[in-house]
């Protein structure tokens, strides 16, 4: 394994990207409700990223065909976007999406609630959000990483929620998908010690029902194995002598 250590100029490049994919990402916030295409939300995704002088990195990565997955409900992760396929009142929907700026990626990924949705679905939400926050708190340097999977799965265990585990978060910089591999479950290894200057996707993927997974016919979607929701919360990280930096929130 070889987990790159990004130097001073990589770091600024790294967080200017962070920066400019959460205007992304508040772009695409405004356009979520009833009605909507999920195309339509990709389309957006790509116009902002491509105004800003970026490239989407999700687009065309192994395949994939559009800029942002778009998740609703069951699907955990790496929906595709479509024509025919709108919003309803009462859905979630989880949008994943990347940038490149300059060589350096940024990845992030928000569930969102479609006009009013159910205090069940709100929770989960909530739950997988805070489970990242609890997941960081042992993001510094000297810290093992497998303590960040361990806090998360813990945490949303705690609530009865399934944690997935045949999908994980993953180091990143000059490629989308570097080392480490972060399990967002607990496992019997510390991990590799965290150093500063280290980037990290850091992703739970947080079901209502069961862990397990099932994928769809279009090799792409994963949706819960018991058809129930599943929420995502990723940011990209940067972890530091002190407190790690969110580099993709800076507006809490």
């Amino acid at each position: 394994m070889s987990v790159s250590i990004k130097s001073q100029k990589e770091i600024e490049l790294m967080r200017h990207a962070g920066k400019l994919l959460e205007e992304v990402f508040m772009g695409m916030q405004d356009m979520i409700k009833p009605g909507i295409s999920t195309l339509d939300i990709d389309k957006k995704c790509e116009s902002i990223i491509r105004s800003m002088g970026c490239v989407p990195n999700f687009l065309n990565y192994s395949g994939y065909p559009a800029s942002v997955c778009t998740s609703v409900n069951e699907a955990v992760v790496h929906g595709i976007p479509r024509a025919d396929y709108f919003l309803e009142e009462g859905d979630i929907i989880s949008l994943d999406c990347g940038l490149i700026y300059k060589g350096y990626h940024s990845d992030c990924a928000r569930t969102y609630p479609v006009g009013k949705i159910s205090e069940e679905a709100q929770k989960l939400i909530d739950v997988t959000k805070q489970s990242f926050f609890e997941g960081i708190k042992f993001a510094k340097a000297g810290r093992h990483l497998h303590e960040i999977s361990a806090a998360i799965g813990n945490y949303a265990e705690s609530f009865g929620y399934g944690v997935v585990e045949d999908l994980v978060g993953h180091g990143i910089g000059t490629s989308l998908h570097e080392d480490p591999a972060i399990p967002n479950y607990a496992v019997k290894s510390r991990g590799i010690k965290l150093r500063a200057g280290m980037t990290l996707a850091i992703e739970p993927m947080i079901n209502q029902g069961t862990y397990e997974v099932e994928w769809l016919d279009d090799e792409w979607t994963v949706v819960t194995a018991d058809g129930k929701l599943s929420a995502h919360y990723e940011n990209t990280v940067l972890i530091t002598d002190g407190e790690p930096e969110i580099l993709t929130l800076t507006q809490m």
